[in-house]
């Protein structure tokens, strides 16, 4: 089993570039304290653009992060070439039999099963967003799983 543990962001699409100052504090954090090394971010929204944003900023200090764009549909399916710093991209295994409506869903629930940090922005209800914070915080009861929302303070704070 590695030393390096892993990571995975999830928040609102709105979410806007005021928030790269903080998620770069709790990346450092997770990188220098945690022994986070990977890194995984999907491609729909605001806060997955911000996300990658403060990833590759702290992989000019520490150059053996890794950040994978997290594919929810096979690659088969549709090529996807990985984004300029971007280590590559991650189809989690276990989605044959998903529905395509249901694959984003699935893949974010399989990378809160898998990953040892969830880093989210959540703010608000009513939201795949928040769904997945619930059961993140389920398996973080169990100690399954460590999660920081930075939606729940203001920007800037720790």
């Amino acid at each position: 089993m590695s030393k390096w543990k892993s990571c995975f962001f999830i928040g609102h699409r709105e979410a806007d570039e005021r928030l790269l100052p903080r998620l770069g504090l709790v990346i450092d954090r997770l990188v220098t304290g945690e022994n986070v090394r990977y890194f995984y971010v999907g491609g729909y929204g605001g806060f997955d653009r911000i996300a990658a944003a403060a990833v590759k900023l702290a992989k000019q200090k520490c150059p053996d992060t890794t950040l994978m764009l997290v594919l929810p549909y096979h690659p088969a399916e549709r090529a996807v070439p990985t984004p300029d710093g971007f280590d590559g991209t991650y189809h989690p295994e276990g989605l044959e039999n998903t529905p395509r409506r249901y694959a984003i869903v699935r893949t974010n629930q399989i990378m809160v099963d898998t990953c040892d940090w969830l880093v989210c922005y959540v703010r608000h209800g009513a939201s795949n967003s928040r769904n997945l914070l619930e059961y993140a915080q389920r398996r973080e009861a169990k100690g399954l799983i460590q999660i920081i929302n930075i939606g729940e303070s203001e920007v800037g704070t720790e």
